[in-house]
């Protein structure tokens, strides 16, 4: 929980059609003058569900309780784990982003110098006016930050504008090193993966060309069964969050939901790795989704300085300990990641900009595009590198390309129709594939929670299936004499290639095997292969897609570090091509332009992307002219399948339990207000408050925001003086500053202990907690003053503010508290404090079960 929430105030003034709260239960408010509101009794009021005509029966919403119960753990990788909010309010919480000079008239031209230097604009460097600071943009417009608390303030006025310069250089540093560290794991990825599976390939071709065929199928079952293996052990011991793509993670990351180890260096780690034997052990998985939680632990992991308990620390990077410029470099870290799977730097930051971030600015834009280029160069280089044939089996594989700029698309009404046929399949098929993949993944679910050898085990069943199937299947297609026209060798003779020999005689090949015995890059590129109408028979392909189709949907949950984008273009791939051999006679099309645009409708049916995918598959495919084909087919394509269910990602945040909180605010909220919600009973601290009050406070909750309100003699009235985090109060308390008598100090007094860097948030299990501290008898009985790290500008909403435009400035602001005040005077100062546990869908029905979710 995030903090303590009252329930609402008694009897709000409210408009419309239901007026009354259900209940009221202002109890007990600690301070002096709190008068008649200690002794405030509950009242029972209905309020009534709109749901009906004027003259037809309306439904009371009976509040059923008052106290958050909703889950604080989530399903990370494949363990269950505690959950925590992000604070993306807070901008400054290091002193270095902002020097606040109020006597020095440097910054318009040092703004100026510092967009001609840096190429970025003025929204950099702060501008002061009074308590005020604004950060000016080149539209014109001014974003507001505001002073957080006294002693940041007074901290700022101490900074030199050095701190400014040094902060855009690092800034910008950061960006640099994302994008190529995340730019060498992609290529290494794919080097490593080039290697072993060619390794792999190559000995069970010799042994099948030696006639070897139950040899060759143990030594092909066997090394997938051992990289299988390994892979889900280092999963399941080292790294449980390592498990699956990562994608829901990050994107729950970026939406303000923390969880343990997601972006820690074991994480990393096992990512890695574990992503190359997966993909090696010839699983229906792609290395592409890891990728992007890849380059996310890639961004967190220099963001915060290092590791403490690896030994990996660098200080000059601890600027940017804060959740929101942690936010900013992980969003380039996704996009990073996709710019290294697919070579695509445009799709990477489509893709950050469109799934992966909840929030968005055109500063953000310039850095996560230039991060994306660097990683683009970085593999052009490396990739160059590999042509002269220095990285083994490596160049003729990984780091898909498929070049389809040859194929001249011309295309009449006859395609037209084939291609609204093609998207309304990929939306059929994607919605069917969402639901079994959300039925499947909770039946794993009870599987991975019994322990990691259930885990190791589940692994195993499913790599000895898939070895059986790709081997197996083969043995059922038929032999097809070689083309008379072939470009390439036929049969191929070696790992990749369109014309698999297998058990075929010379002279010919197996179309099926051409599929099965390949990497997953290189089935792709034969799918999408020109010139190749007559390749691959229907059965085949009929085979193929089934076995993909099935074995994409029980690979995904397995304790393995895996992708659904390769699975997902190898099935659309499939079924694109069906459909442009069967219209063949009526098309000028070509099958393999057809398999694009059946991919390009199978990933908008899943994943429900349009601009992203639409711009990654046209760099992959360097295919400028599909443009308006590829559109259509993915509008189509998630348009039939947002009629059936979610994106496939949307549907595993829900699944993972993780409290993910949409752009939009849904229809119920509007029949209820910010004060239906919160929920009690709501602990606040004074302004000067006692040692012993704080420590018993914090034992005994989890949660890490606490008002604080200023009591006579400290003010003439009880009033809000803002909202303290439980990080600042366990280092105040750490520094033992105390008084012996209740006074106010000022934030000179707080400044001689401790510098700006101890309040800076922790990396990962880095924080202090309250089991750390003890205390004296005498010190319990002691005094702090709270005042100088209390924010004393939080958001506050009035309780009768509906509770859908309180969702909406939540999420825009990327809140983690969000006080709630009443309405009318004479009440205490606050009535509770919303948190984004509040606005979830089963707080809400726990509360109003009559309420319905379609209003």
């Amino acid at each position: 929980m995030d903090a303590h929430h009252s329930p609402p105030a008694a009897q709000p003034e409210r408009h419309g059609s239901f007026n009354y709260d259900i209940e009221s239960t202002d109890g007990p408010w600690r301070g002096a003058g709190a008068g008649a509101g200690q002794d405030r009794s509950s009242e029972a009021l209905l309020r009534y569900d709109d749901r009906y005509d004027d003259d037809g029966p309306r439904e009371p919403l009976l509040r059923k309780r008052t106290m958050n119960t909703t889950s604080q753990i989530a399903i990370v990788g494949a363990n269950v784990c505690p959950i925590e909010s992000l604070d993306y309010e807070y901008a400054l919480h290091t002193p270095s982003v902002a020097p606040l000079l109020d006597t020095v008239d440097f910054p318009k031209a040092f703004c100026a110098d510092s967009a001609k230097m840096f190429d970025v604009y003025c929204f950099l460097v702060v501008i002061a006016t009074k308590d005020r600071w604004f950060y000016p943009q080149k539209n014109g417009k001014s974003k507001i930050i505001i002073v957080e608390n006294d002693f940041f303030k007074q901290d700022w006025r101490s900074r030199k504008k050095k701190q400014i310069f040094q902060y855009i250089v690092l800034k910008w540093s950061l960006v640099l090193l994302i994008g190529l560290c995340t730019g060498l794991v992609g290529f290494f990825n794919n080097l490593a993966v080039e290697n072993i599976a060619g390794f792999k390939l190559l000995l069970t071709s010799d042994l099948m060309l030696k006639h070897r065929y139950f040899t060759a199928f143990l030594a092909y079952g066997g090394c997938n069964l051992v990289l299988a293996a390994t892979a889900a052990a280092i999963c399941a011991y080292i790294a449980p969050a390592a498990a699956g793509s990562g994608i829901p993670e990050v994107k729950a990351y970026l939406n303000g939901v923390d969880a343990y180890a997601i972006l820690a260096p074991s994480t990393l780690f096992v990512k890695i790795f574990g992503s190359i034997l997966g993909v090696s052990a010839g699983f229906v998985l792609g290395k592409e989704g890891p990728m992007v939680h890849t380059g996310a632990c890639i961004a967190n992991l220099l963001g915060q300085g290092g590791s403490r308990k690896y030994h990996l620390t660098c200080n000059w990077l601890r600027y940017f300990k804060n959740d929101r410029d942690r936010r900013d470099l992980i969003t380039c870290g996704s996009a990073a990641g996709v710019a290294a799977a697919f070579r695509a730097p445009v799709g990477g930051v489509l893709f950050a900009l469109e799934e992966a971030a909840s929030w968005w600015r055109s500063a953000l834009l310039w850095r996560t595009f230039f991060t994306t280029a660097v990683v683009a160069v970085v593999l052009r280089g490396l990739i160059e590198l590999c042509r002269s044939g220095k990285c083994g089996l490596f160049g003729q594989g990984g780091l898909i390309m498929f070049d389809l700029s040859s194929t001249v698309p011309s295309y009449s009404t006859q395609d037209i129709i084939a291609i609204i046929v093609l998207g309304i399949i990929g939306g059929v098929f994607g919605g069917l594939f969402n639901f079994l993949l959300d039925r499947i993944l909770r039946a794993y679910s009870f599987i991975n929670e019994k322990g990691a050898p259930y885990k190791i085990l589940l692994t195993v069943t499913i790599s000895i299936i898939t070895s059986a199937c790709s081997y197996g299947l083969p043995w059922l297609a038929p032999c097809t004499p070689c083309p008379a026209d072939a470009v390439e060798e036929c049969p191929t003779i070696g790992r990749s290639g369109n014309f698999k020999n297998f058990q075929c005689p010379p002279g010919y090949y197996n179309g099926l095997a051409s599929l099965f015995f390949n990497t997953n890059d290189d089935a792709i590129r034969n799918l999408f292969s020109s010139g190749t109408e007559n390749e691959f028979h229907m059965s085949t392909l009929f085979v193929f897609f089934t076995a993909i189709y099935c074995l994409g949907l029980v690979t995904y949950g397995i304790a393995v570090p895996s992708g659904l984008f390769i699975p997902v273009i190898l099935a659309g791939a499939t079924y694109g091509r069906i459909v442009g051999t069967l219209l063949g006679p009526l098309s000028d099309l070509d099958p393999g332009l057809f398999a694009l645009l059946g991919a390009a409708s199978f990933l908008g049916g899943t994943m429900r992307m349009t601009v992203s995918v639409c711009v990654i598959l046209l760099e992959l495919t360097n295919d400028l002219l599909m443009l308006p084909l590829v559109m259509l087919v993915l509008l189509i394509s998630k348009t039939i399948a947002d009629c059936f269910n979610k994106g496939v990602y949307d549907q595993i945040v829900v699944m993972k339990g993780l409290p993910f909180l949409e752009a939009h605010a849904e229809p119920y909220m509007r029949h209820l207000v910010a004060g239906d919600v919160v929920s009690g009973p709501l602990i606040s601290f004074s302004g000067v408050e006692r040692v012993g009050n704080i420590v018993q406070a914090l034992r005994i909750t989890g949660h890490n925001g606490f008002p604080v309100v200023d009591e006579p003699p400290l003010s003439e009235a009880p009033e809000l003086v803002g909202l303290v985090l439980r990080s600042l109060l366990l280092v105040l308390l750490k520094g033992k500053r105390f008084m012996k008598e209740k006074m106010k100090t000022s934030g000179s007094f707080v400044l001689q202990r401790f510098g700006a860097f101890d309040f800076a948030k922790a990396g990962s299990g880095k924080g202090l907690k309250i089991e750390d501290l003890d205390f004296t008898d005498e010190e319990m009985d002691m005094y702090v003053d709270l005042h100088p790290i209390t924010n004393t500008s939080p958001y506050t909403v009035v309780e009768t503010m509906s509770l859908a435009k309180a969702a909406v400035l939540f999420r825009a602001l990327g809140l983690r508290h969000l006080l709630v005040v009443p309405k009318t005077p004479g009440r205490p100062p606050i009535v509770g404090i919303l948190t984004r546990h509040d606005f979830m869908p089963e707080h809400i029905h726990g509360l109003f079960p009559n309420i319905h979710k379609s209003h």
